[in-house]
Order: C-alpha cells, then sequence, then structure tokens
C-alpha cells in the first residue's frame, strides 16, 4: 500500500470558498495594487462630482482649479487659496487638508520618513532593511503595510469600553493636526499664526498622556493600563523642563508667538546663542513623542506594547499615523524656535529650507533608536527634575545676561 503526503500548504479550496493565493513575489504584489487602482479611481471620481457640485455652488470654488494651481505651483498654493476663495472658514479648512496641512504631513512624515527610519537605522545596524516590497531598497513596503492595515480585522477585547477605546486613536489625531496647524513653513505659508503660539504647542501636547492613560483603561489591559500610566508619570519627568527650555527664545525674540521667534533669527539662528536650551527641548521632544532611550510607555520587552497592545488593524494604523505626523510637527517646531526656520542662502523657497531642516531634525531624533538602549523610569524622573532643570535655568539666565548687556536684539547682534 502506497501512502502519499500531501502539504496542507499546496491545497487549495475549491468553489465559492476559494481563497486567494497568497502574494510571494513582489511581481504579484504589484499586481495586485494595479488591479486595485482603476477601483479606487472610479470610486474617487463618482464621489468628487457631488463635492464639486457643493463647492461650486455654494462656495464658488472651483476645486478642479485648485488641484492644477497646487501642482503647476506648490509653494504659491495659499496665495492662490486666499486670492481665490471667498469663504474665510473654508480657506482654513483647505489649508489645513492640503499643503501646508494634513495631506502634505502624511505624505511626509508617514510615507516618507518611516521608510527613511527603517533603512536608516538598518544601515546604522549593518542591517538590509525593508527590501522585499518594491525591490529598490523597499520603497513601496509603506504601501503594503497601508493595504495590509487597511484590510486587518479591528478586534475590541472583551469588556472594553468601546466608545472610548475606538475614539482615543481619532482623539491623538486631533491632537497631531492641531499641532499641523501651527508649524509654520514660510512667512506666506501657514495655516494659524497666533501670538501665543508657543503657550498652544505646550497646551495641546499635554493632553496626550491623558489620551495614552485613556487608551490603557479603555483596553481593559493590565499591559496597556500600565502603559498608560507610565506615560502619564513620563509626563512628570520632561513636561516642566521642555516648558522652561522655551523661555529663552521667548527673552530673546520678545514674542511668543512662532513666526515671531523665527523673524527674530533673521540675522543669527537661536541655536547658537541657546545651545542649552536646544539641548533640552531637543531631549523633552524625544520623551514626549516616547522614542528610545524614552520608549517606557511602549516598553515591548517589558509591558508587550504598552497602551496600543489591544489595538489592530486601523485602529492601530491610525496611531502610527498620528504618532509620525506629531513627530513631523515636534521636529518643525523645534526648527522655528532654534534653526532659523524658514530662512536659508540662495533663492530657493523659504519652504525649502524649512523642510529640509526638518528633515534633517528628525534623522537627528532617529539616531537614539538605533544606538541607545531604553533607559528606566527613575533614571528618567531623576535626569529630568535634577539635570534638565538645571540646564534650563542656566540657559535662561545666559538669555537674560546677553539681552540686559545689549549683546543682542531681535533680528541680529
Amino acid at each position: 500500500m502506497t501512502t502519499t503526503v500531501i502539504n496542507a500548504h499546496q491545497v487549495e479550496p475549491t468553489g465559492p470558498w476559494r481563497v486567494p493565493k497568497t502574494i510571494t513575489t513582489f511581481r504579484g504584489f504589484v499586481k495586485h495594487v494595479v488591479l486595485l487602482i482603476p477601483w479606487l479611481l472610479l470610486l474617487v471620481g463618482i464621489a468628487s462630482i457631488p463635492v464639486y457640485l457643493v463647492l461650486k455652488s455654494v462656495w464658488g470654488v472651483d476645486i478642479y482649479g485648485l488641484i492644477s494651481a497646487a501642482v503647476s505651483d506648490p509653494q504659491g498654493f495659499s496665495q492662490y487659496l486666499v486670492q481665490t476663495t471667498q469663504a474665510e472658514p473654508l480657506k482654513s479648512i483647505l489649508l489645513f487638508t492640503t499643503f501646508p496641512g494634513f495631506t502634505f504631513a502624511a505624505l511626509f512624515s508617514a510615507v516618507l520618513m518611516i521608510w527613511v527610519e527603517r533603512k536608516f537605522i538598518a544601515k546604522i545596524q549593518l542591517r538590509v532593511g525593508p527590501e522585499y516590497a518594491g525591490k529598490y531598497e523597499g520603497i513601496l513596503q509603506n504601501v503594503a503595510d497601508v493595504v495590509k492595515l487597511v484590510f486587518k480585522e479591528i478586534i475590541i477585547p472583551d469588556r472594553a469600553d468601546r466608545g472610548i477605546f475606538i475614539a482615543v486613536p481619532l482623539a491623538l489625531m486631533f491632537v497631531s493636526g492641531a499641532l499641523l496647524a501651527l508649524v509654520p513653513l514660510g512667512p506666506t505659508t501657514y495655516i494659524a499664526n497666533p501670538s501665543v503660539g508657543i503657550v498652544l504647542v505646550f497646551a495641546i501636547i499635554g493632553a496626550t498622556p491623558i489620551i495614552t492613560l485613556l487608551a490603557g483603561w479603555a483596553s481593559n489591559s493590565k499591559y496597556s493600563l500600565l502603559g498608560g500610566l507610565r506615560a502619564l508619570h513620563q509626563m512628570v519627568a520632561y513636561e516642566i523642563p521642555m516648558i522652561l527650555s522655551t523661555l529663552g527664545v521667548v527673552v530673546l525674540s520678545g514674542s511668543l508667538s512662532i513666526m515671531g521667534v523665527v523673524e527674530g533669527q533673521s540675522g543669527v539662528w537661536f541655536i547658537l546663542l541657546q545651545p542649552l536650551g536646544a539641548l533640552v527641548f531637543f531631549v523633552t521632544v524625544l520623551a514626549e513623542l516616547e522614542r528610545i532611550p524614552f520608549d517606557l510607555p511602549e516598553a515591548d520587552s517589558e509591558i508587550v506594547a504598552g497602551w496600543q497592545t489591544e489595538y489592530s488593524g486601523m485602529t492601530f494604523g491610525i496611531f502610527q499615523l498620528a504618532t509620525y505626523m506629531k513627530f513631523y510637527a515636534l521636529a518643525g517646531v523645534f526648527t522655528a524656535l532654534f534653526l532659523g526656520g524658514w530662512y536659508g542662502p540662495g533663492p530657493l523657497p523659504p519652504a525649502f529650507w524649512f523642510i529640509a531642516k526638518t528633515f534633517v531634525v528628525m534623522l537627528i531624533m532617529m539616531l537614539p533608536r538605533a544606538v541607545l538602549p531604553r533607559v528606566t523610569i527613575d533614571m528618567l524622573l531623576r535626569g529630568g527634575w535634577s539635570r534638565l532643570m538645571a540646564l534650563t535655568f542656566a540657559n535662561l539666565f545666559m538669555a537674560l545676561l546677553i539681552v540686559s548687556l545689549g549683546l543682542y536684539r531681535a533680528g541680529g547682534l
């Protein structure tokens, strides 16, 4: 009697319950994406018809004219909106959703910078990094990840608070979006310019630990709750030094407006006059972003994935998008406060210099993830309330000394 061994992976169901083959090659991945594109374009085209009619009839906005203007002259797009759009609230909405707002930030931070971080850290650690999806350095890996997250099931744990559980990712996205509104890419390329922009930055990011604690509590998981509590304790360590580190640039520029601080650096960047403040702000931003070495709320070796443990599918994807958009926004705030914002040599547009500086800041913020271990909570608390606090007071004293001696005036030495 002959026995035939059949590999279970070779058996394919037939009939109406047939499961599609697993994508195992780059060619198969591209094929599936190409087949999906016509359907997406059809849906977008059908959905755009009522949107176009409403915008054209109610507010007098030609959406196709806006798209062509954005493609032909991205730098002058915001000015084009101001000149052609009659409804003031709609101007802000379009600026926030396109450039320099949500769409641009999502593409730059969540599409480009995630891939850059993976390859950058892999090169430092002598690894390959993403390679499968895209052949060319895994350039399409983020596209594959988005497709995977979109079609994965969203699982809500038993006895979890469903309303809060689902609302928390959206709340974190709102926080990231609010920060984007305060980041000016140029003297005319911005969403909002409040007179107390620096204060608003801290008011907005102060909500993040509360959101993470709610995520842990609503998940009904001990690991998630521990991660949320760690985020709350971590805020106690870094928030005060972060606020104090910006007082120096406020004293030198004489303004609480972020654009006012940038304009005060037309002669010299504040990182040269306030190196201690820049260092403290840089370190505290890493703690705010929960990036290594301050990733205590998400310590995978201790509490799985911290407050994100029970999230899956697009709820987890929204967390990642919001986190990287917040990463971009805070790197932009650092650029505006200490690196001269949009000021740069040559005929290149101001937005180019701002984005280039922000890109470099984000690269430097990625370095600790590749080379440093995680600190403990007692080290963070002790360092925040002793070393960082001492540096902030020394930095503030330096700023007051410079101003009182008349060594600097806003705009130059």
